[in-house]
């Protein structure tokens, strides 16, 4: 059993680019369009999670700091 190598959210994007620029260009082969753009719809749902997970996270982080902030927080030792 193979293992899929996990693609980052810069590597999706850039593939997205490239995939836009042949369409663009007409340097893409009609044979190979379909499977381009069913590919690009992947990589464009993929890149949708990833930036919709990491606001969920960023959110999550800035209410627990703005948490702290009004509890007055006692861990002004720490630097």
């Amino acid at each position: 059993m193979t293992k899929k190598k996990q693609i980052k959210y810069k590597e999706a994007f850039d593939e997205i680019e490239a995939i836009i620029a042949e369409i663009e260009d007409e340097t893409i082969d009609i044979d190979e369009l379909a499977s381009k753009v069913k590919r690009a719809s992947e990589l464009i749902k993929f890149c949708r999670s990833k930036l919709m997970k990491t606001e969920k996270e960023v959110k999550k982080v800035l209410e627990e700091f703005e948490e702290d902030e009004d509890r007055g927080s006692d861990d002004e030792g720490l630097f």
